[in-house]
């Protein structure tokens, strides 16, 4: 059965949280030669709290991969506010996962998969998986668990 990518996201009845706004110099979308070039997001839940800590110290690995996909839910939102449907979208191209990791942890593939996983529900396996770095970073802005920025294909 084919269906939308917004079908497949209404299908998951998932609350998106508002679009985040710039919190510094910078535009959530650039769009470029059919490119959406999504700037970084961290997960924003519903009632615009963010999720903190370090994964491998303050949060485990499960909770580190709900944040990844809390991301991924907030930059659905900026996608849908940007473009008006994500129906907009082709293809994932490209994932930068940011994770705020204890020195010791050494699973950041997997906590960014929370993210990883979520495309593909929405966009399906075919289009919704594309290339990704994962990597664990020293502390991120306001202590976030996860930062994570995308590149997508425009129809």
């Amino acid at each position: 059965m084919h269906s939308t990518h917004e079908e497949r996201l209404a299908a998951l009845q998932l609350a998106l949280p508002h679009a985040p706004k710039p919190v510094a110099v910078y535009k959530p979308v650039v769009v470029v030669q059919g490119l959406a070039y999504v700037s970084g997001h961290g997960p924003v839940r519903t009632d615009g709290s963010l999720i903190t800590g370090r994964v491998g110290s303050d949060l485990t690995l499960e909770a580190g991969h709900a944040a990844a996909r809390q991301v991924g839910i907030a930059m659905i939102a900026t996608l849908r506010e940007h473009f008006g449907s994500l129906d907009r979208i082709k293809r994932v191209i490209k994932l930068l996962g940011m994770v705020n990791s204890a020195p010791d942890f050494y699973e950041h593939p997997k906590v960014i998969n929370g993210c990883s996983e979520l495309f593909a529900e929405v966009f399906g396996a075919e289009h919704g998986i594309g290339a990704r770095s994962a990597v664990g970073m020293g502390p991120l802005p306001g202590n976030i668990a996860v930062e994570i920025e995308a590149i997508f294909e425009l129809v």
